[in-house]
């Protein structure tokens, strides 16, 4: 006999990968767990004969040959399990301690593990009904947040774009994933919220709630679900205490919306786990005082620190005042390429001026007007240690796209569009740090060459210019062989670097 398994409490993914799974291998018999959500089981129950499950305690007796297990790694102990049972293991979370040395491992990087199952099934061909192709939809949205979650993939895309091409139904989806709380869960949800409070880890926003409740709710993801969609934080963390006569214990439900905060790692500190962006743990003794204390400290070893504006700014600013003409700093943009510069006044910061303000002045004949008539007023500024965050929301309220950087009251570079955009692209290609040159540079030239370079660098940034060494000498440098020339490119003023040049040689 083969078996398919998935994990209890199970949500639409943990399914919708059984029946996928069913479908791949005919001859196994996908059980369905006791515990399942409730808006899944309700799922179930309407559409039960036209999907190929058997309830787990209706398993046939017998030896075991094979057990798959979807969407989870702990494979439990089941009647009929020997040693000679063979193991297979489909998921889309990282390794964790339940994975057994001897399964059959295919864990894949998916936001839904029936996105993966879904692919084998086009590949080989196979049929689905709109029943079977709306549950493995279900599966998908709800693990990938109709797509928006930051652990989609274009595969879940391609699967759900699949899935619809044979007859998914998006008035279902609706239907079930948008599905009314109960009562005992209103009011836990209400309590929860009432408890919120949200903390800057490492510049990373962290809601926490933690909340003792006299009745057992079940569910307490689907109040996740809602609370993260609602405020959208870096990290959310529910800790909630529940007391019975036969055992007191923690629930402990967390979500991420980001890379830096790997909620498994964190739910692995109190027993539990899950994946980077949504882990849970069952918490027996200790008080809820104590865990939600020892969550904190776990959160600030845990937590990887927010970008932050000195990262990503650029150190060499140039500055307009507000006497200058409307010309002048029309000039300045096209000599220097920069889309904005910050306007400053006694060494304050007055004001913002931008590529738009200047091209609508220009256009309305109002070159020789002071610069002050048209800029962007106010003290506009972020500090190098300001989280990346801070600096989005800045531009956003200002509605500019260059910021200037203040650091003991006094500009020391600025901070652009174009760098956060930069800083995007890095995290979504999980970028390595660049490589320093330096002592190859030194290491390759002859002293005379080094030291000319050292002064021309050192004379560009005097100046407020930017000097690169590019081409082909950088090829050659970096495959260990001498060019026998040096190319360089200014950004900013390359005869005034010239001339400074030419005065001391």
């Amino acid at each position: 006999m083969r078996i398919i398994l998935t994990h209890e409490r199970a949500d639409f993914d943990a399914i919708a990968s059984l029946l996928a799974a069913a479908k791949l291998y005919p001859d196994a018999i996908p059980l369905t767990p006791r515990d399942i959500n409730q808006n899944v089981r309700d799922f179930l129950t309407l559409y039960w004969d036209e999907l190929p499950f058997v309830e787990y305690g209706n398993k046939p007796k017998g030896r075991i040959e094979q057990i798959t297990m979807v969407d989870s790694q702990y494979i439990p102990a089941v009647r009929g399990r020997s040693k000679h049972t063979r193991l297979r293991v489909i998921d889309h979370h990282a390794p964790g301690d339940h994975l057994l040395p001897e399964a059959e491992a295919t864990l894949v990087e998916t936001g839904a593990t029936v996105t993966y199952l879904i692919e084998q099934i086009a590949h080989a061909n196979l049929t689905v009904n709109p029943i079977h192709a709306t549950l493995m939809l279900l599966g998908i949205y709800e693990d990938c947040g109709y797509l928006t979650y930051n652990n989609t993939t274009p595969r879940d895309a391609r699967a759900a774009a699949w899935l619809l091409e044979h007859g998914a139904r998006l008035d279902v989806l609706r239907e079930f994933l948008n599905y009314p709380l109960t009562p005992a869960q209103t009011r836990l949800y209400h309590a929860i919220v009432n408890n919120l409070e949200t903390q800057t880890i490492h510049g990373q926003q962290i809601m926490i709630s933690a909340v003792q409740s006299a009745e057992h709710v079940d569910e307490i993801s689907s109040l996740a679900h809602k609370l993260r969609d609602l405020y959208n934080p870096d990290g959310l963390f529910l800790l909630i205490g529940f007391d019975n006569p036969q055992n007191s214990y923690v629930q402990l439900v967390a979500r991420s919306t980001t890379d830096a905060i790997h909620v498994g790692r964190i739910a692995e500190a109190f027993d539990g786990g899950g994946h980077p962006r949504a882990a849970a743990a069952h918490i027996s003794g200790g008080t809820l005082s104590k865990i939600y204390h020892k969550l904190i400290e776990t959160l600030y070893q845990q937590t990887t620190p927010a970008p932050t504006v000195r990262q990503i700014m650029s150190y060499r600013v140039r500055t307009l005042s507000p006497q200058q003409s409307i010309q002048e700093a029309a000039a300045m943009m096209v000599r220097y390429g920069h889309e904005g510069y910050p306007v400053v006044e006694e060494g304050k910061i007055v004001g913002i001026l931008t590529r738009r303000e200047i091209d609508s002045a220009m256009r309305h004949q109002l070159s020789a007007a002071p610069i002050q008539q048209v800029m962007h007023a106010g003290e506009i500024y972020v500090t190098p240690d300001d989280t990346v965050e801070r600096l989005q929301k800045l531009m956003l309220q200002e509605r500019v796209g260059q910021i200037p950087v203040l650091e003991n009251g006094k500009i020391i570079g600025v901070v652009t569009r174009t760098d956060l955009i930069n800083l995007w692209s890095q995290q979504g290609e999980r970028a390595s740090k660049a490589v320093n040159l330096r002592d190859k540079l030194q290491a390759t030239l002859p002293a005379a060459q080094w030291n000319l370079l050292q002064d021309a660098g050192e004379t560009a940034e005097k100046i407020g210019s930017c000097l690169y060494i590019v081409g082909g000498f950088v090829r050659d440098l970096l495959l260990d062989r001498l060019a026998p020339d040096i190319d360089l490119v200014v950004e900013g003023d390359a005869i005034e670097l010239a001339k400074a040049m030419q005065a001391k040689y």
